[in-house]
């Protein structure tokens, strides 16, 4: 309900975790059957959606936002995060400005993700690589 009250899209079924820090709460879209776990932080600077059943876990960090490290004053650079629909961004991994998790796409606990993951696809390590093809359900 705090989120909602604070611009957030959080629907039915979806679980915020109590611990989770969103920094911009009217750039989160919460899907159905969705969870954002303990000690997630959201840097939701640009939207951030979370399709559904959708996990992300414990310590992981969702980072919206960068700097332009080739401008003298260095902006900040923003883009948003979209992990599809039964993703999953285990424990204390690292997702990066503008990336695309697909449906049923896996980043491994701790890796760092800077690129779009496919459909399906586990990948891990920093920065993170495909290990393999996923089980469909």
């Amino acid at each position: 309900m705090l989120l909602r009250l604070f611009g957030a899209t959080v629907e039915n079924g979806a679980k915020p975790y109590p611990s989770a820090t969103i920094w911009a709460p009217w750039n989160l879209t919460m899907r159905q059957g969705s969870i954002l776990g303990d000690a997630v932080d959201c840097y939701s600077v640009a939207p951030i959606e979370i399709g559904p059943q959708a996990t992300v876990s414990q310590r992981a960090y969702l980072c919206s936002a960068t700097r332009d490290l080739d401008d003298p004053a260095m902006p900040l650079a923003i883009a948003p995060i979209t992990l599809g629909a039964k993703s999953w961004v285990a424990a204390e991994a690292f997702v990066s400005p503008g990336v695309e998790l697909a449906e049923g796409a896996v980043a491994a606990a701790r890796s760092v993700v800077t690129k779009d993951i496919a459909e399906w696809t586990v990948v891990a390590g920093s920065p993170a690589k495909p290990l393999r093809e996923r089980k469909r359900f």
